[in-house]
């Protein structure tokens, strides 16, 4: 028997043991199995359609719109390091996205030629400097969390970009000095392309902005009127598409006038007419060629290669640490008790746990406050807030894809090791 067979055969007897003994009548397998369910059902509504969707469509845009000396030039291993970290900090706090939508933007960016340090600072700059919910965290966890919180991801994602760069330093140099090829679907008229590009992650900050209990603040007043932004957003993206891509402009009233008349059909939520736009978007790209085809076969490439390990990452997520307010297959006390006091192991808990859980946009800041209420120390909570959002087990799925099994370990590492030292920091500082 070769090799392979025999593997092959342990396998399937290992997948027969496990089906053989599974507890089947153990409650708690049960509910866990329901909590991945609940998390995936959960994920499928509020992420996938406003997010995911219009993410992808973005990483497609950049290898079409923009040219790759572009990306180059601000964002490449050879481009200054002020000018490329500072771009990739202030690009990921403006666009204040989930650990998972920042990744179809991420794997965009650096199959584009961006240098790994940059690219890295992007990665968790995205999810982890997300302005409205520093000013979240202040209100409801003090404002001296509020404010470590906002300084250190600012600081963390530039000397996580920083580190990886030097680490990995010689891939970085074979970046260099390897030739950059001009895509001539990215050619023609650098603005018009860019602002296309810009007014599609418009579209995504307007479509995600969450709501605030403060009303008379001007994050209210964007919350309140965030889908006539997408709307006008969207209609200029469409005009700019009709005068890069040559789009026939009746193709893109057609789908306005269908989109405008789904809002008046009676139970139609918000989510289903996003929906219905993005589907007529990915029609009319289908029905056109040259960049039109070219888009969409990039946008569905990302979507292949990294919704399936999404989608995986989050019922593993769901199975071990269930949702809130339901536990999964790991007792719920055992994390609380782990996360008590203010001890490094406390700390480095922390960090670690919210490296694997999943968090989506402001939810971590009730979370972290139910943990405060039941124990857990300043420092451990201030390690949660700079790991937790930034990375999860789904987009840890997804790094590995993109750049390697090595290179995820060591910015996974980078993250937990650096919101531990600063959780722990923080206590020795103020307390």
């Amino acid at each position: 028997m070769e090799r392979n067979d025999l593997i092959k055969l342990s396998v399937i007897f290992l997948i027969f043991g496990l089906i053989y003994f599974l507890p089947t009548e153990n409650e708690r397998l049960i509910s866990s199995v329901m909590e991945s369910f609940r998390l995936l059902r959960w994920y499928a509504r509020e992420h996938v359609i406003l997010c995911l969707l219009t993410a992808f469509f973005i990483a497609g845009s950049i290898g079409i719109f923009l040219s790759q000396q572009s990306v180059m030039k601000y964002l490449g291993a050879g481009a200054k390091k002020s000018l490329a970290y500072g771009v990739a900090s202030v690009s990921g706090s403006i666009l204040a996205v989930c650990s998972c939508t920042v990744l179809p933007l991420f794997a965009g960016i650096y199959k584009m030629g961006a240098g790994l340090g940059p690219a890295t600072a992007f990665l968790y700059s995205g999810p982890a400097i997300n302005v409205l919910a520093i000013i979240l965290t202040a209100k409801i966890l003090g404002t001296r969390i509020g404010v470590a919180r906002g300084v250190l991801a600012v600081i963390f994602s530039i000397i996580i970009g920083l580190l990886m760069a030097f680490i990995f330093r010689n891939d970085e140099s074979e970046k260099k000095v390897k030739p950059v090829v001009q895509n001539e679907e990215s050619s023609g008229n650098i603005g018009e392309s860019a602002f296309i590009v810009f007014s599609l992650m418009l579209i995504l900050i307007f479509a995600n902005w969450g709501k605030t209990s403060q009303e008379n603040t001007v994050f209210y007043f964007i919350y309140k009127w965030k889908w006539i932004f997408t709307a006008v957003f969207s209609l200029i993206s469409a005009i700019g598409l009709h005068r890069v891509m040559k789009i026939p402009l009746w193709q893109f009233c057609v789908a306005i006038l269908i989109t405008s008349g789904v809002t008046f059909i009676p139970g139609t939520s918000p989510n289903a007419v996003f929906l219905v736009g993005i589907l007529l978007l990915g029609i009319i790209l289908y029905c056109n060629k040259g960049k039109a085809s070219a888009w969409l076969e990039s946008t569905t490439a990302y979507a292949i290669q990294i919704m399936p390990l999404l989608f995986a990452g989050v019922a593993i997520a769901g199975f071990a640490l269930g949702t809130p307010g339901h536990e999964g297959i790991i007792p719920s006390a055992w994390v609380e008790k782990a996360l008590g006091g203010n001890g490094i192991i406390s700390t480095f808990t922390a960090s670690l746990a919210g490296a694997l859980m999943y968090f989506a946009t402001l939810t971590e800041v009730p979370i972290i406050q139910g943990l405060m209420d039941k124990g857990m120390g300043e420092g451990p909570a201030i390690a949660l807030l700079l790991a937790g959002p930034a990375l999860s087990l789904p987009n840890m799925l997804v790094i590995r894809s993109i750049m390697g099994t090595k290179k995820t370990l060591v910015f996974v590492g980078l993250v937990v090791v650096l919101s531990t030292l600063a959780g722990y920091s923080y206590v020795l500082i103020f307390n």
